[in-house]
C-alpha cells in the first residue's frame, strides 16, 4: 500500500496547481490520474510543425485574476485573440450570409502562448518521481480511523487528507465511499452541470490564412447548419494557421467523418473551395469522454449548482475535500475557476 499526506485525485489545472502550491510545504502529494493523459479538460493537439489546436479549454479574460497570477508567476506570455474588425453572420436559412462590422468596444479575450497544454506540462515540471500516477481511475475511498484508504485500479494509498478535482457529477457517479456522502451533498452533485460535457470541438489547420482577407473572416456566428461559432486560431508567432469552432451539443451521434463533411459543406458557403486546402482536421467531443462526463438523469441548465455552498465545506471529519472548477464560487466552470478553487484548498489545508 502506498501512502501520501495528501492525495489529490484528477491531474488537471486544479489538481496539478494545487500540487504546486504545496511542493514547499511538508506534506508529501500525490496525483492519481485516470486518463493516460495530463490536462483534463485541457487538451492541445497538433504541433510537429503545425499549429496547436484546443480541444478543450482555450480563453481568459481580464476578470480572471487568479488565473493570470498564476501564470505571471511561471512565467507563462498570453496574447489577445484575434477576432478582427468584421464576422461572417448567418441570421437564418431565409437568406445568404452577411459580412457585419464587429462592436469596437468588446471586452478581450486571450489565449496562452505555445496552447493551453504549456501550463499543464510546467506544472507537472514541479512534482517528483513517484508523484504523479496515470491511467489509474479511482474506484473507492474508504474512511478509516488513520485517514483515509484510496482504491484505483491497480494501486491502493492510505492518506491523510484526500481532494477531489473531479466534476461533481462524474465524482458522484464514479467513485463508490464508504460511508457514503451526506444525501444533501450527493443530491446536489447529481443536479451541478459539467462545464464543457456538452461541447463538441473541431479545429482545422491551413497552410496559409486566405480568411483574413478583405472580404472574409475567420470569426463566424452562425443560426443555420452544425457550426454556431468559429475563430481564427493563427499561433501568437502568427506562422501556422488553423480555424477552430464549436458544434451543436446535438451532433455527437453521428460519426467523425459525418461531421466533417457537414462542417466543411458550412464552411463552403463563406470561403468557397479554399477549405478543403485544410492540412489536418481535429475534433473532439467532450459527451464521449467517460472521464469527464456522465449524462444528467434530469434536465441541468448551464452552470446550474457550480460554486454552490455545498462545495465549500470537508466531508469525512475534514479529511475530504471536493475541488474542481465547478466548485469554486467565483469563475466556475473556468480555468480562473478552476486555479481559485486550488487556492481554496490549499488555504483550507494547510488552516
Amino acid at each position: 500500500m502506498k501512502q501520501a499526506y495528501v492525495l489529490i485525485i484528477g491531474a488537471g489545472l486544479t489538481g496539478l496547481t494545487l500540487a504546486y502550491l504545496l511542493r514547499n510545504t511538508d506534506s508529501e502529494v500525490v496525483v492519481v490520474e485516470a486518463r493516460n493523459r495530463l490536462g483534463g479538460r485541457i487538451h492541445t493537439v497538433g504541433g510537429d510543425g503545425q499549429n496547436t489546436i484546443e480541444m478543450g479549454a482555450t480563453w481568459l479574460g481580464p476578470a480572471h485574476t487568479k488565473l493570470k497570477e498564476l501564470l505571471d508567476a511561471l512565467n507563462i506570455e498570453i496574447f489577445e485573440q484575434k477576432l478582427g474588425d468584421k464576422a461572417i453572420y448567418e441570421p437564418s436559412s431565409m437568406g445568404p450570409h452577411q459580412l457585419v462590422t464587429l462592436p469596437s468596444d468588446q471586452e478581450s479575450s486571450y489565449r496562452i502562448r505555445g496552447g493551453t497544454m504549456k501550463v499543464i506540462h510546467t506544472l507537472v515540471s514541479y512534482l517528483s518521481d513517484g508523484q504523479l500516477y496515470l491511467n489509474e481511475p479511482v474506484q473507492k475511498i474508504k474512511k478509516s480511523d488513520e485517514g483515509l484508504r484510496v482504491i484505483s485500479r491497480n494501486l491502493e494509498f492510505k492518506a491523510k487528507q484526500v481532494v477531489s478535482t473531479l466534476p461533481p457529477k462524474l465524482l458522484a457517479e464514479s467513485i463508490q465511499t464508504e460511508p457514503s456522502l451526506p444525501d444533501e451533498l450527493t443530491s446536489i452533485m447529481q443536479q451541478t452541470h459539467t462545464w464543457m460535457g456538452e461541447s463538441i470541438k473541431f479545429g482545422f489547420s491551413y497552410p496559409t490564412p486566405f480568411w483574413l482577407d478583405e472580404s472574409l473572416s475567420g470569426t463566424v456566428f452562425s443560426n443555420v447548419g452544425p457550426v454556431p461559432e468559429m475563430y481564427d486560431h493563427t499561433n501568437f508567432e502568427g506562422d501556422q494557421f488553423a480555424l477552430k469552432g464549436f458544434l451543436n451539443g446535438s451532433y455527437f451521434s453521428v460519426s467523425g467523418e459525418e461531421r466533417k463533411t457537414m462542417i466543411l459543406n458550412q464552411l463552403r458557403k463563406y470561403y468557397g473551395s479554399q477549405v478543403d486546402s485544410y492540412m489536418k482536421y481535429y475534433e473532439l467531443v467532450w459527451a464521449n469522454e467517460p472521464f469527464t462526463y456522465r449524462p444528467y438523469d434530469q434536465h441541468v441548465l448551464p452552470h446550474q449548482n457550480n460554486g454552490h455552498k455545498v462545495y465549500q465545506n470537508s466531508v469525512f471529519d475534514g479529511k475530504f475535500h471536493l475541488a474542481g472548477a465547478e466548485t469554486s464560487p467565483v469563475s466556475p466552470g473556468y480555468m480562473d475557476g478552476a486555479v481559485r478553487s486550488a487556492f481554496m484548498t490549499f488555504e483550507r489545508l494547510m488552516g
